[in-house]
């Protein structure tokens, strides 16, 4: 499943970034509502667990009346940042929107669900535009 938002969002420190629209539709192991930030991973079929690829592309700057700092965004799985997954980027003035990236593995045992979100994990407002979030399902 890819998911997508193109127009600038303003995403407060420790909030997620909201989805606008699916590119490619998932399956039944990969679930999400449009306009919401949370993606539902399932750990279906006879396997002892299901193994999931995240990747995101995102360009991020700071909001207006922001001071200078870096920004700070990651995966989260259950609420919880996945540290191997964090993304810095210290632009040098307000509005000065720089590239991220960032991919990971996540596995679900069977019979489980997980909720990823893409979080602000930083201190400021941050503005997300053009961003990408890709899942797929590969064990």
């Amino acid at each position: 499943m890819e998911l997508i938002t193109n127009q600038v969002q303003t995403v407060s420190a420790d909030s997620s970034i909201l989805y606008q629209a699916a590119t490619s539709s998932g399956n039944q192991s990969i679930l999400w509502r449009i306009g919401s930030g949370i993606i539902t991973l399932r750990g279906l079929g006879p396997q002892s667990r299901a193994r999931f690829r995240l990747s995101a592309h995102l360009n991020v700057a700071l909001s207006e009346g922001a001071e200078v700092a870096p920004i700070e965004v990651s995966f989260a799985v259950n609420g919880e940042s996945i540290g191997t997954t964090r993304m810095v980027s210290t632009p040098a003035a307000v509005g000065e929107f720089n590239n991220i990236g960032t991919s990971s593995f996540i596995d679900v045992a069977s019979g489980c669900c997980t909720e990823i979100t893409l979080k602000n994990i930083g201190t400021t407002d941050i503005d997300v535009e053009n961003v990408t979030v890709t899942v797929e399902r590969v064990a």
